[in-house]
């Protein structure tokens, strides 16, 4: 791999041997092994960030290397990315010198910038991700673009592998009311991996917050590829029907791009009604509750879900780390 940006273009034994690597590297957590051994990575955050920042930083230190994190417009200037565009306005530098210093102190980069929720049609092609894998010639990872976050689907696929086997699952990835609008990069990784994996996907949502249409007809050409099926349902009820594992998480509609109060509108239908609860779950063949955090209890989800047995959104977390440790290793071979 020259990047990880997304796991679209990776084949399956590539996605595969990462997964195995990452179940060794939680098995064998404090050897003394360090593959990346006195080589540092830049973390760069546009955005606020807990899991991503801290598991990665953890695990650049126990794979021997060391982590510089920057914050673009706070610990470091205020970046463009724009071509060709005059720079008069509240932008202090171009990502262009930005990414080829960097470059010369370290041996990968990692990038996360959110969604604007702005401009559809702009955003939906990751401009700014796409900007640093341009300039940059070292590996650069997407630590969450506004349409992609690989690390978090790697690790939610561990998790599914690890607390129910690897067989074809029945998986469900519901959307749930949250009062304002969020990306949609975790939904669209997760549901790409799952395809990608094989499984049964069935993604729920209320009619209008359907998930981009290029990625979703790539998603179905990677469950038919790799045994699996793709659904999609309109009904909150009906969709827990048999499920294995439930993926909750919200996400804004394209349709209000730069309409954020439209958007807030809109949802507010189906505040109550959206929501992963205790009789949605008794519909399911006793599914494993899963979300990338942070969540907002008895918003996404009930008390009663998220604390039960059946929740593994710890376990979610705690393999980013290991997955990401697997990801370092094989860009630095």
């Amino acid at each position: 791999m020259d990047n990880f940006l997304t796991t679209n273009g990776l084949d399956k034994g590539t996605l595969e041997n990462l997964i195995e690597s990452a179940i060794n590297f939680k098995n064998s957590r404090w050897s003394i092994e360090r593959p990346i051994g006195g080589r540092s990575v830049a973390l760069v955050f546009f955005n606020p960030s807990l899991r991503t920042r801290a598991s990665m930083q953890i695990g650049i230190h126990e794979l021997g290397g060391n982590s510089v994190v920057l914050e673009p417009g706070s610990t470091s200037w205020t970046l463009e990315h724009r071509e060709s565009v005059v720079m008069d306005g509240d932008k202090t530098e171009h990502i262009k010198e930005f990414v080829q210093v960097l470059e010369r102190y370290v041996s990968a980069i990692g990038v996360r910038t959110f969604a604007a929720l702005k401009n559809w049609e702009e955003e939906r092609m990751d401009p700014i991700l796409n900007a640093f894998a341009k300039y940059a010639s070292v590996p650069v990872i997407n630590l969450e673009s506004a349409m992609h976050h690989p690390l978090q689907a790697m690790a939610d696929i561990m998790t599914i592998r690890e607390n129910l086997g690897k067989s074809k699952k029945k998986v469900l990835l519901t959307w749930a009311w949250h009062p304002k609008p969020l990306p949609m990069a975790v939904p669209n990784s997760f549901a790409l991996a799952a395809a990608q994996f094989g499984h049964d996907v069935r993604i729920a949502h209320p009619r209008g917050f359907e998930l981009d249409e290029e990625l979703l007809n790539e998603i179905e050409l990677q469950a038919e590829m790799n045994g699996g099926s793709v659904e999609y349902s309109n009904n909150i009820n009906e969709s827990f029907d048999g499920a294995d594992v439930v993926y909750a998480k919200s996400w804004g509609s394209k349709h209000f791009y730069g309409d954020r109060n439209g958007d807030i509108r809109e949802r507010s239908a189906y505040r109550d009604k959206w929501i992963v609860d205790e009789p949605k779950m008794a519909k399911t063949k006793n599914a494993v509750f899963m979300h990338c955090l942070p969540v907002r209890r008895n918003v996404i989800v009930t008390d009663a879900v998220i604390d039960s047995p059946n929740s593994i959104v710890l376990d979610q977390a705690e393999n980013r780390l290991h997955i990401q440790k697997a990801i370092l290793t094989e860009l630095f071979k």
